[in-house]
């Protein structure tokens, strides 16, 4: 069975709020307050983001086969139609 098939289909859904905020070395941190211990760094904001992403599915997993609380799934009907960001940028 492929990843990018089935199973793929049959992941739960998260929306999780994010937080990036640059350091002073000019590399990014990139939080998520809904999950505790979630936090990643990056050279840019995106590369913050795309490692946050991958600690969060290590916490998802671990609350999973730990019987610890996880953050409400994403539900499609009632969720707002525009997510809102907000990035700060030093140039």
């Amino acid at each position: 069975m492929s990843y990018h098939g089935n199973m793929a289909s049959a992941l739960k859904q998260y929306l999780l709020e994010v937080e990036i905020e640059p350091l002073e070395d000019g590399r990014y941190i990139a939080d998520c307050p809904d999950l505790e211990g979630c936090h990643a760094e990056g050279n840019t904001p995106a590369e913050a983001l795309e490692n946050l992403e991958d600690v969060a599915r290590i916490i998802i997993d671990l609350c999973r086969e730990k019987g610890l609380p996880l953050p409400p799934e994403y539900d499609e009907s009632t969720a707002p139609k525009v997510i809102k960001a907000r990035l700060v940028l030093a140039a």
